[in-house]
């Protein structure tokens, strides 16, 4: 395990981003703890429906919110509206985090009482922060995908991975490696190529492969990820299928990941079949992804590549990759330096049709 320091990347400790943070069927009236960043929060839902994420501890006397199961303001009932009551002294903090009630006392509540809110978006069964160690507002929007409102699509049922004993770095190295896919997947690689665009990482490939083919037909993807953490990626083989990989961090050199696929099947109003055949394809690409995830859990960071001609693009990857960890007014001249189409020379370039099919 190594820290961002360590591999050099920018001036902050984590990165700048949407990030997934909870699955959107999981979230109820009942506050969740979790812990991203380096940092510890509470996620609940509040009686109008809307999701409300706010640091953990109480500033009266450093209670966490989430975690408390006999106090009797968890018993009966914690969440009054969409404002939650800390199990401790039963202080209530509406949904932008002011406190608005203290029980045992009838003067002025004091303004320092107030428990710092997060911008939350749910979206495709998923929960999303916005995580900016510098504060601001969001730069770009959460991945476009039409075909979850769509007919045809099964939608995906989120794979918990778990924690990963490694920093994102080594994940993302993953988008430009086209010297694993025949080693690790069994692709017999045909074309492979990377492109950047500002906030996105693109990467185009086609082969077969045994784990989602059976090495019987070619199978064809459009990877991107959208900033630092969400990857989505069209394929094309057995199913039209969508797979979504995501990971955020959760300590300086630990990572916590999610796996979905979204599948298009021949009815218009999937069938108990069709939910059935696409969630037997989904493992399939959950055991194609965890080959990957193996690899990772055991290796040892890799700080500098040692890396040949006819690796792939690393070293723009990493570039790329670096905008997320410095200052924002710095993004642009980092995204001009590998905005681009990058080519492995051992294989063809992409064909057109393949690369204007994404969407990012």
């Amino acid at each position: 395990m190594a820290t961002t320091e360590e591999y050099g990347l920018g001036v902050f400790q984590y990165p700048r981003g949407w990030f997934m943070i909870a699955v959107a069927d999981e979230v109820g009236d009942t506050p969740i703890a979790l812990r991203y960043f380096g940092q510890d929060f509470a996620l609940y839902r509040g009686e109008t429906g809307n999701l409300i994420l706010m640091d953990a501890y109480c500033p009266h006397m450093g209670t966490h919110i989430a975690k408390n199961t006999t106090s009797y303001v968890v018993l009966d009932g914690q969440i009054e509206g969409d404002s939650i009551r800390c199990p401790y002294h039963g202080w209530r903090f509406n949904a932008e985090g002011q406190c608005d009630d203290i029980p045992y006392h009838d003067g002025p509540i004091p303004a320092s009482a107030r428990i710092k809110t997060w911008p939350v978006v749910e979206r495709y069964g998923c929960v999303y922060v916005w995580y900016d160690p510098e504060g601001g507002k969001p730069e770009y929007d959460l991945p476009d995908l039409p075909e979850w409102d769509e007919p045809h699509w099964v939608r995906w049922k989120i794979d918990h991975l778990g924690e990963l004993p490694s920093h994102p770095q080594e994940i993302m190295d993953n988008i430009c490696d086209c010297g694993h896919l025949g080693p690790i997947h069994g692709s017999t690689l045909e074309y492979f190529e990377n492109e950047f665009r500002d906030h996105v990482a693109i990467q185009r490939q086609g082969g077969g492969h045994k784990t989602l083919t059976q090495g019987a037909d070619m199978l064809e993807t459009d990877t991107w990820y959208t900033g630092p953490g969400i990857l989505l990626s069209r394929m094309s083989g057995l199913y039209s299928a969508i797979m979504y990989i995501t990971h955020t961090p959760v300590e300086d050199g630990t990572l916590k990941a999610w796996h979905g696929l979204l599948v298009k099947v021949d009815n218009v109003e999937p069938t108990e079949e069709d939910v059935a055949s696409s969630r037997e394809f989904q493992e399939s690409s959950r055991l194609a992804f965890a080959q990957d995830f193996e690899v990772w859990a055991s290796k040892k960071p890799v700080i500098q590549i040692l890396q040949i001609k006819s690796d792939g693009a690393f070293h723009k990857t990493r570039e790329w990759y670096g905008q997320f960890y410095n200052p924002r007014s710095e993004a642009q001249e980092r995204q001009e330096k590998v905005n681009g189409i990058y080519t492995v020379k051992w294989l063809s370039p992409a064909p057109k049709t393949v690369s204007a099919a994404g969407k990012y």
